[in-house]
């Protein structure tokens, strides 16, 4: 299977599972700790196959990267949380690392 596809599979578990996290009320509530649970364990599996083929260094900044910009954006859209303009410029400076990474490093892979 295509390793970017199994690391954007693993990118979409760790933010669902994270966006969970609150809606789970400190796992007291089983649903959104079974999504949770499952999110992760499904996240993990995924990037330890992605690691077969791309770099640990790359797929864990692009995974930790695009990662942190979903959460914060899923957290703007389902939670109300605020974005401020230091916030905004953060992501945009991440998703310029990841672009960095991908298409100017040798150290990926493609």
């Amino acid at each position: 299977m295509n390793p970017w596809l199994l690391l954007t599979g693993a990118i979409v578990c760790e933010v669902v599972a994270t966006s969970a996290l609150k809606a789970s009320d400190g796992f007291t509530r089983l649903a959104p700790s079974l999504l949770v649970a499952s999110g992760y364990s499904l996240a993990f599996w995924l990037l330890a196959l992605t690691l077969r083929s791309i770099p640990v260094g790359v797929a864990y900044a692009i995974w930790s990267g695009l990662g942190t910009v979903l959460i914060a954006l899923a957290g703007w859209w389902l939670y109300g949380q605020r974005l401020d303009a230091a916030a905004v410029a953060g992501m945009a400076l991440i998703v310029a690392g990841v672009l960095v990474l991908n298409l100017l490093s040798k150290s990926s892979t493609h």
